[in-house]
């Protein structure tokens, strides 16, 4: 319960954080003080990895809303096909690349060392 509570904590502080007036979704801004927080030791990772291992293992209950969500726009999904067939083209052609050039720059940093 411990891990669960120091990931909500993140999520809470992203959210008011938003409220207060940072232009980003209060999701993206706990992740990125979450993150920054293990990357300073301020949070160790055995206390969040079991949480975060059962929350990876249900992570398709997450989604399960979202798709039944995105039923009730098939009517206009329809109407504007070519744009929601490019749009997901070129995202996932960008998501690929910008995955291969990060781990490019991992590599390179990696044999540097």
């Amino acid at each position: 319960m411990f891990g669960f509570a120091i990931l909500l904590g993140f999520n809470l502080l992203g959210i008011l954080l938003q409220h207060a007036g940072v232009p980003l979704p209060g999701n993206v801004i706990g992740l990125v003080l979450f993150v920054g927080c293990l990357f300073a030791g301020v949070v160790k990772l055995r206390w969040v990895e079991p949480a975060a291992d059962v929350l990876l293992r249900n992570m398709l209950l997450f989604f399960a809303p979202v798709i039944v969500g995105a039923l009730a726009f098939v009517p206009q999904m329809r109407a504007e096909w070519p744009a929601v067939v490019l749009g997901i083209c070129v995202s996932t052609v960008v998501s690929i690349l910008a995955a291969g050039f990060v781990a490019r720059l991992m590599i390179r940093a990696e044999d540097a060392r």
